[in-house]
């Protein structure tokens, strides 16, 4: 007969596929943590990807996720431990189970402080640093840069599908048409001719705008100063990376800068486009 493994007087969590049935103790997860994700919020990142629970009978102490972007590229995040339940490897019971199989593809992710060491034993390399500004905007005054956003119709879709994947070099079609139904997207246009897109959605305390994508700093700039005045108030969170330029502006808009954590990568790095970069996320966990 088998031997159950026991910790601290316990039997070992099970892991299985994360359900709809989860989802309300993972809000509750999320939010020991400090992560204020809405049962809105989990609803929308597990509608686009594959998860895991960590079980310890009937309650939920871990999750991960992943999503795959094409056939080359998956992102990784969510990835939470309850807090009484910290100190054993359950973290990496969970990556590693969430790493098999997506061995052949470029894996992204965004680490925290105590995080960092587990991916880099895992192959991943650091690629800068994300940071995490949210708060309640300053007003300011319309800008002589505004005639150029315009709301995306639906017809819109697939142009905003060729920038994102020009930028990022992977598509992520199923991620857009999700946001493009919870969410605001604008355009911007240079010359006539769409350039950069943005999307404004509700999320945690009040509202993110990402992805941005623009051209230039002005444009992604313009793109979210027109997201915040379709606002009425309340906080706004916009994760960018620390060489974007756009942290000094989030600070004067009121967006202060509460937290950072490091982009890594496993893989052979995406081809983009030079002609646009990518200014704002939709999310540290979706990319």
């Amino acid at each position: 007969m088998e031997t159950q493994v026991m910790i601290d007087d316990s039997p070992a969590p099970v892991l299985s596929k994360l359900t709809a049935t989860h989802l309300p103790q993972a809000v509750a997860l999320s939010s020991e943590m400090g992560w204020p994700y809405r049962a809105e919020d989990w609803a929308f990142a597990h509608a686009l990807g594959d998860g895991l629970a960590l079980e310890l009978g009937d309650r939920l102490i871990g999750t991960a996720m992943r999503w795959n972007y094409g056939n080359a590229f998956t992102s990784i995040g969510m990835i939470i431990v309850g807090k009484e339940f910290q100190g054993h490897g359950y973290g990496a019971r969970l990556v590693d189970a969430l790493l098999a199989g997506v061995e052949s593809t470029t894996v992204f992710l965004n680490a925290t402080r105590e995080a960092f060491d587990l991916y880099q034993r895992r192959g991943f390399i650091s690629t800068g640093v994300l940071n995490q500004h949210q708060g309640v905007p300053v007003l300011n005054g319309a800008s002589s840069q505004q005639s150029r956003v315009r709301k995306a119709e639906a017809s819109d879709l697939s142009l905003i599908m060729d920038l994102d994947e020009g930028c990022l070099g992977m598509p992520r079609t199923g991620l857009l048409k999700s946001l493009a139904e919870i969410g605001q997207l604008t355009l911007i246009s240079a010359g006539g001719v769409a350039s950069g897109y943005a999307v404004c959605r509700a999320f945690g305390r009040g509202h993110v705008i990402g992805p941005v994508v623009a051209q230039n700093l002005e444009d992604a700039r313009t793109l979210i100063e027109a997201a915040i005045s379709q606002l009425s108030g309340g906080i706004v969170r916009v994760d960018t990376s620390a060489d974007s330029g756009l942290s000094p502006w989030l600070e004067e808009r009121g967006l202060k800068c509460v937290d950072t954590v490091t982009p890594m990568m496993r893989g052979t790095p995406p081809q983009t486009s030079l002609q646009t970069r990518i200014f704002a996320l939709c999310s540290q966990s979706l990319g």
